[in-house]
C-alpha cells in the first residue's frame, strides 16, 4: 500500500506481538502511529503459537522463567505490565482467557485468530496505520527525526520503536535484519545469538529415533565437564524421527547451547524415570533374584522404552537378575537414570520459537524502553537479550515491553 501521510509521531518497525502492543498504547497516548512490517499477513507467530491456540501468557510469571539478561532488570519490566494487566487488556477487547492445568492461559475460543483480531481491532480503535508488506531496510537518524526506508519508499518519524523480533521462524519476517538496524543506530549485540525453544537432533541411526511418537516425563540436565549441574528441568519429552522435541527439550535447548558454547565438553543427560531413585532401582535389581531386568523395568516403563534402554545399555534383559554381572547392572542404571544424549545440533531458526541473545537491557532505559544509545529510539520484544521458557512467557515479555514503550511515547526528554 502507498502511504498518504509521510510523517508520523511514532513508527513501529515490526508488526508482531510486541510491535502491535506498542502501537496500540502509543496511539492511545495521542500519537500518530505507523506500523511497518514486511510480511504479507500480520501476526504469523501469533497464529501458530500454542498449536494454533495462542498461549497468551502464564498464570505466574517470574524473572526465573527467563534467561539472557539479569533477573533484576527483567523484573523491572515485568512488574510494569503483569499477567493481571494482560488478562484485563484482552477482556476489554472481548477475549476471555482460561487457565489450563499447566498454568498456561489461552483464549476460551481456543483460536489464535481471536488474539490477533483483538490486537488489530485495538490498533484500529487507537488510530494506528498498519502498512504491509513494507519491509524496512534502513532507519537513519537525522537532526530532527528518523528516516525509515525500504523498496516501497520512505517515511519520517519523531520516534522509532524497533520490534523486529530476532531470527526465530524467519518465514514470519523475523530474519535477524532488526539486529543490523539496531547496530546501525549504535547498539551492540550479545556475544551469543542462537535458536532457543528448539528441537534437538540425534544421530541418524540412534535407537531413540525409533521411538518416534513416544513421549514421557523425564528430567533433563546440562552438566559442565566438571560434572557441575548448569541447568535441569523435568517436563514432557517427545521422541521424533529426527531426535527430540516436546516442552522439556525446548526449555533445555538454550541451556544446552549455552553450556557447549562455554564448555565444549558439556553434556545433556536424561533421567528416563525420575519417579524412581537410583538407589531404589539398584535395590530392585539386586533383590529381583530369578526375575529378569526387563520385568523389573516394566514396573515403571513401557515395553517399547524398556527394550530401547536395554539396547542402549547393551544388557540382555532376559538374564535373571541374580546372574546379571555387576558391570551390566551399573550400566543399565546409568542408562536409565543419567543417559548422556549424543546431541548433534538443533533444528535451527526455522523450527525455533524464540531467539537466544540480542540487545542487552543495560542499553535501554527500562522505565520507558528507550535507547540509551540513540535518542528517540525504543526497543521491545525479542530483539532484546531476554528469552523465556515455554508456556506464554515470551508473549508476556512482548506485552510488557510493548506497553512500556508505547505508553511512554508522549513523554519528553529522551
Amino acid at each position: 500500500m502507498s502511504l498518504s501521510v509521510q510523517y508520523y509521531d511514532v513508527t513501529v518497525v515490526g508488526g508482531g506481538a510486541a510491535g502491535l502492543f506498542a502501537a496500540i498504547f502509543a496511539g492511545r497516548a495521542g500519537q500518530r502511529v505507523l506500523v511497518l512490517d514486511g510480511a504479507k499477513k500480520l501476526g504469523a507467530k501469533i497464529l501458530v503459537a500454542g498449536g494454533g491456540r495462542c498461549n497468551v501468557t502464564h498464570h505466574a510469571v517470574d524473572p526465573a522463567d527467563y534467561a539472557g539478561d539479569k533477573p533484576n532488570r527483567i523484573r523491572k519490566v515485568l512488574r510494569r505490565f503483569d499477567v493481571t494487566d494482560t488478562i484485563e487488556f484482552f477482556r476489554e477487547q472481548g477475549v476471555e482467557l482460561k487457565r489450563e492445568e499447566t498454568g498456561k492461559l489461552f483464549p476460551v475460543t481456543d483460536k489464535a485468530r481471536s488474539v490477533l483480531d483483538a490486537l488489530l481491532n485495538a490498533c484500529n480503535q487507537a488510530g494506528v496505520t498498519l502498512a504491509h508488506p513494507q519491509r524496512v531496510e534502513t532507519v537513519e537518524r537525522r537532526e530532527e527525526d528518523f528516516l525509515i526506508s525500504g523498496d516501497w519508499g520512505s517515511v519520517s518519524a519523531d520516534r522509532v520503536i524497533l520490534a523486529t523480533g530476532g531470527r526465530a521462524l524467519p518465514k514470519s519476517g523475523s530474519d535477524g535484519h532488526g539486529y543490523s538496524i539496531a547496530e546501525s543506530l549504535g547498539h551492540r549485540l550479545s556475544e551469543r545469538i542462537f535458536p532457543a525453544l528448539v528441537p534437538l537432533i540425534l544421530p541418524g541411526e540412534h535407537p531413540l529415533r525409533e521411538l518416534s511418537g513416544f513421549s514421557l516425563d523425564g528430567t533433563l540436565t546440562v552438566r559442565a565437564s566438571s560434572n557441575k549441574v548448569l541447568h535441569h528441568t523435568t517436563h514432557s519429552i517427545l521422541f521424533t524421527h529426527f531426535g527430540l522435541s516436546g516442552p522439556g527439550i525446548l526449555d533445555i535447548s538454550r541451556y544446552w547451547r549455552a553450556g557447549i558454547e562455554e564448555d565444549a565438553a558439556a553434556t545433556l543427560d536424561l533421567d528416563f524415570m525420575p519417579q524412581v531413585s537410583e538407589n531404589d532401582l539398584d535395590q530392585a535389581l539386586q533383590e529381583a533374584g530369578p526375575k529378569n531386568s526387563r520385568a523389573i523395568l516394566r514396573q515403571w516403563l513401557s515395553s517399547r522404552l524398556v527394550d530401547t534402554l536395554l539396547k542402549l545399555a547393551e544388557v540382555d534383559g532376559l538374564v535373571a537378575c541374580a546372574q546379571l554381572p555387576k558391570a551390566d547392572r551399573k550400566r543399565l542404571i546409568q542408562t536409565c537414570k543419567q543417559y548422556v544424549l549424543p546431541v548433534q545440533g538443533d533444528r535451527g531458526y526455522t523450527y525455533a520459537e524464540v531467539t537466544m541473545g540480542g540487545v542487552p537491557l543495560e542499553e535501554v532505559d527500562l522505565k520507558t524502553m528507550t535507547s540509551r544509545k540513540m535518542p528517540g529510539l525504543s526497543l521491545v520484544g525479542e530483539i532484546l537479550d531476554v528469552d523465556g521458557r515455554i508456556g506464554g512467557f515470551n508473549f508476556q515479555w512482548a506485552w510488557a515491553t510493548g506497553y512500556i514503550a508505547g505508553s511512554s511515547t508522549s513523554l519528553k526528554g529522551d
